[in-house]
């Protein structure tokens, strides 16, 4: 009997007075990081008050950094208004990451179609809009009693997925009814998730004009004080590299692990990525490219900080050629990916 036939028979049980409910499908619902609604300052100053207030980004005592918080909201979305207005795609009147994520979601619809059970697959962002709390009730108002959450982040961390998972718990609080939850695990070493970049970085490097002398794997950056606690993300990001290199054929003299988006005056992990391209330029290295494969989809950091900024400070060091490879993004590879996280996620509930 298939899920229409369970729902119609369940519907005519129920009492004349009986709420409207529905139920049967299986929701996904895909997350990424999140991106301002406009670029004037208070659409920017509102998203960072957001991202900067989660207790999992910046662990600093309130006491202490409240008052930091306060200042910054004063004086970085003028700045952060003009990086956004350089990539910002005025069609939509977005950012790139909401364009991109919502293709993700669209293609991804289409390639679970195939599963046993109704799957009905939406987006959202944890900072921004649409939330991660707006998108579950309305993925439990189409019927969707499972619901796999899948963080857009391949490796794991504390300041990325596990606020994402706070923030769907936050929602599920607040339900009379719950849906059953899976979060899903980490890909950072899936061999789906490993070819999909080498495929992707391979055609990168062949539209190119020239040949790298290095090339850089830059990951957003993290305190150091936060892996010292025991985040795993620095070991994930050095196992996607491994597994990147292997797959490319690129020894540690060739591919080299960088993190970048370092913010404030604490140590975080290095080498940083600014540093690296300087000091590469300044021991006459002419050629480099950046490839970002903790990014899902191209975004601020990667666009602007290392299209742009990290560009400049090369070819201010001494640098002559460098390239940013793209994400995945919504490619046929970038899709995949997705898919293939979410249909190893849904054994047992649609497939």
């Amino acid at each position: 009997m298939n899920i229409s036939n369970l729902s119609q028979e369940a519907r005519a049980f129920r009492p004349a007075t009986h709420a409207p409910a529905s139920n049967g499908r299986v929701g996904v619902l895909i997350v990424n990081l999140g991106t301002p609604e406009g670029t004037d300052y208070w659409s920017i100053r509102r998203y960072l008050n957001e991202f900067l207030s989660d207790r999992r980004v910046i662990e600093t005592p309130r006491p202490i950094w409240l008052p930091i918080l306060q200042f910054i909201l004063l004086t970085r979305p003028h700045a952060k208004g003009r990086d956004y207005e350089a990539i910002w795609n005025k069609d939509r009147n977005e950012g790139p990451l909401k364009t991109i994520t919502r293709s993700q979601s669209e293609k991804l619809g289409l390639a679970l179609r195939n599963l046993e059970r109704e799957v009905v697959v939406d987006w959202a962002m944890r900072y921004g809009a649409p939330s991660i709390g707006d998108r579950l009730k309305a993925l439990k108002a189409e019927g969707c009693d499972r619901i796999l959450v899948i963080p857009l982040y391949p490796q794991y961390c504390a300041a990325s997925t596990a606020t994402v998972g706070d923030k769907v718990f936050e929602a599920l609080a607040s339900m009379r009814w719950q849906p059953a939850l899976r979060m899903a695990a980490p890909y950072y070493d899936d061999p789906v998730y490993i070819d999909a970049l080498a495929s992707s970085i391979r055609a990168g490097l062949a539209n190119l004009d020239f040949e790298p002398e290095i090339v850089l794997a830059s990951y957003h950056g993290i305190p150091q004080a936060y892996f010292d606690r025991g985040d795993p993300y620095y070991c994930h990001c050095a196992k996607t590299t491994r597994l990147l290199g292997e797959a490319l054929k690129l020894d540690g003299e060739r591919l080299k692990m960088t993190f970048q988006s370092r913010f404030g005056r604490a140590e975080w992990l290095k080498p940083y990525t600014a540093d690296t391209v300087r000091e590469l330029a300044s021991r006459g290295v002419k050629r480099v490219v950046v490839v970002t494969p903790g990014f899902a989809a191209d975004c601020l950091e990667t666009l602007e900080e290392i299209g742009v900024e990290n560009a400049g400070y090369f070819r201010e060091a001494g640098g002559e050629r460098f390239a940013a490879i793209p994400c995945l993004n919504d490619s046929v590879e970038g899709v995949a990916v997705i898919e293939a996280v979410a249909r190893r996620e849904l054994k047992g509930w649609a497939g």
